[in-house]
């Protein structure tokens, strides 16, 4: 406790502020090349008479009157226009001190865009309108004029490549980079010279090449830069072997079989990265690196040898995947399948499937192995037992196939694919419904080799906007039937093409001709006859629906077929351009001629949307078939993933 009470009788006294000796105020000193200009003032330009661009209501520029002084306007005038904070803030309500930041970033911006074109003397005067004596900046609406006074072109003095001179094959090295002295200094052009020729280093047996960042020498007097663009090459090679790090998974002797390079060809970076995609698009690996490593040095002007050593990590290989559908036409549809991607290695897999419906059951077994002799040719043998009820058809079947097949995939589409196969067939069939109550079954055992080809120019496998495709499948059949033998062909021709007009509209056809000669159609079985109608050929119209029909009006096939499509795809501005909407028409018959006509057929038409996403579009289709026959739905509904055709 203290001893005594606070004294309270203590006062502070602060001294007047009028008594106070202030410092003086500083002068700012104006922004130098800035100023203001009163309405109606005559703007100085660091030309005599200019050509405005007005690029908004607050962004001007002025260039030289005459396009030879400055020959890239346009050009420079876009780019600007892009990177411009005046310009990408045009609206914004600002006050004078921050429009005038703004513009001093761009007159930086207006430099370098300068130097970047060549001209290192150019003059830029910056200047502020719009704003009367005495007006509130609050309210005040002003302007920024930049006057541009280029200056002289400067070119390309010496040219120094670093080591580039030391490559055996130098001269066409130099000649990929196509700028000399004496050119006008782009700095543009210098960046894609340098890739080009880190591409021709790459392209011609340097794995170990190594370009530097470019630099300049500016000389003013000479209106000059001189270029030193360090460049080590690193010895010229030649392919090796491919080396993987996990032998037993994707054996080297695999890998060097899908590499579209043998050893000894000279080193090429393009290889080596088509390799690397290659290994991916097998979905074994979820992460490759390749390293190219010196095995022989090389001598004089004798190329050296590097292999590829191969560094894989394993994806997840073993997969259950499972469905559920329902359909007015197919009922209900239960699916499963177990998948083991490399069961047999190298790119061996094994796949077990089932089906569970009120109109099909079915259980197979699948062996398939990629890159078979060669990249994307394909061995897949399959069995499967089955039983189907369909309006056309019952049937019990059980059958094995072996199939050899060259074909195309999202990441390699190819512009030439065949397919060569071969069927063995029992299948015990009925019609479900006769006149008088009987339906008697008939057994038929069936072999056939399947042929098809396909040419395809178009652009995109999920998604094309250009180019045609057109193939052919043909498969020879001997069928026999209670001791009696008959042999046909069934064949098919199929074309599509598609042609994009503005940015938004691709118009897509398609037409198809089937037709099974040398054989009656009583002798074929249900199952190998020809039908039209449903969502990958007639939409409107149930699957199998459209031909001729059995005395309780149910279709039966035929042996001959026509078909066609026509679709307008638009692109919309909705979800960000990924929603299309296309209205389309499609038309088929079937008829038990094996001459192919036109009697007796059937329209579709409706209105379907694609939703586009990184693996393919989304369709839905809504149709209604136009001159239905009795018993026919009246819409139909097709959900899948990628263009119908």
């Amino acid at each position: 406790m203290p001893d005594a009470a606070l004294d309270e009788g203590t006062d502070i006294v602060l001294p007047w502020p009028d008594e106070v000796d202030l410092p003086p105020v500083e002068t700012l000193e104006p922004d130098p090349g800035f100023r203001f200009a009163e309405e109606g003032f005559d703007l100085p330009s660091v030309q005599d008479a200019g050509k405005e661009v007005r690029l908004s209501s607050e962004l001007t520029l002025v260039f030289p009157p005459s396009d030879e002084e400055f020959p890239v306007r346009k050009e420079f005038t876009s780019r600007f226009e892009a990177l411009s904070v005046v310009e990408g803030l045009e609206g914004v309500r600002d006050n004078i001190a921050l429009l005038s930041t703004r513009a001093r970033q761009d007159e930086a911006l207006l430099d370098r865009l300068l130097r970047n074109y060549g001209y290192y003397d150019g003059q830029i005067l910056r200047s502020l309108g719009g704003l009367q004596p005495g007006e509130d900046e609050a309210a005040a609406k002003a302007s920024v004029r930049f006057d541009i006074a280029p200056g002289p072109l400067y070119r390309l003095g010496a040219i120094e490549l670093g080591a580039l001179d030391t490559a055996p094959d130098y001269e066409a090295l130099r000649r990929s980079f196509e700028i000399q002295p004496g050119e006008p200094l782009l700095a543009d052009r210098i960046v894609q010279e340098s890739f080009d020729l880190d591409s021709a280093l790459g392209e011609s047996g340097y794995p170990f090449a190594a370009i530097g960042d470019p630099s300049l020498l500016i000389d003013h007097d000479r209106q000059e830069g001189d270029l030193t663009l360090p460049v080590t090459p690193g010895g010229k090679y030649r392919f090796g072997h491919v080396i993987s790090s996990r032998t037993k998974f994707l054996s080297s002797h695999h890998l060097e079989s899908i590499a579209r390079f043998e050893p000894g060809d000279i080193y090429m970076r393009s290889d080596e990265m088509d390799l690397r995609r290659a290994i991916l698009s097998t979905g074994l690996v979820s992460s490759v690196t390749i390293t190219p490593r010196e095995t022989q040095a090389p001598q004089g002007d004798t190329p050296g040898t590097v292999d590829l050593d191969v560094a894989l990590e394993k994806a997840k290989l073993r997969n259950i995947a499972g469905g559920l559908g329902y359909s007015t036409g197919e009922g209900i549809t239960a699916r499963a399948s177990w998948e083991h991607r490399n069961f047999f290695p190298p790119e061996g897999a094994l796949r077990l499937r089932a089906v569970a419906g009120t109109r099909e059951q079915l259980a197979g077994v699948t062996f398939r192995r990629n890159n078979v002799n060669g990249r994307d040719r394909i061995l897949t043998l399959d069995a499967y037992a089955s039983t189907t009820d369909r309006a056309a058809y019952q049937a019990r079947t059980a059958a094995m196939l072996a199939t050899y097949e060259r074909i195309s995939t999202l990441l390699f589409q190819k512009p030439f694919t065949w397919s060569i196969g071969a069927e063995i067939i029992a299948t015990d069939e009925r019609v479900p419904k006769v006149k008088g109550g009987k339906n008697p079954r008939t057994t038929y055992l069936i072999a056939a080799l399947p042929l098809q080809a396909q040419i395809d120019t178009s652009d995109s496998l999920p998604d094309p906007t250009g180019g045609f495709r057109v193939g052919g499948r043909l498969s020879p059949e001997i069928s026999t039937e209670h001791g009696h033998q008959l042999t046909y062909i069934r064949s098919q021709f199929d074309l599509s093409a598609y042609h994009q007009l503005g940015d938004t509209l691709v118009l897509a056809g398609r037409a198809r001709v089937g037709t099974i000669i040398g054989a009656p159609i009583a002798d074929i079985a249900l199952s190998r006859r020809l039908y039209a109608g449903g969502g990958g050929s007639v939409r409107g119209f149930g699957y199998q629906q459209i031909g001729p029909r059995n005395g309780v009006g149910d279709p039966n096939g035929g042996r001959s077929l026509v078909e066609f499509s026509l679709e307008a795809r638009l692109r919309t501005g909705m979800f960000d351009g990924a929603l299309s909407v296309v209205p389309f028409l499609d038309a088929g018959a079937v008829s038990r001629s094996s001459t192919p006509g036109f009697l007796d057929m059937r329209y579709g038409a409706g209105l379907g949307v694609r939703y586009q996403t990184g693996f393919g579009p989304i369709r839905v289709d809504v149709a209604t078939p136009i001159n239905p026959e009795p018993g026919d739905g009246s819409v139909a509904v097709y959900v899948a993933l990628g263009q119908a055709f």
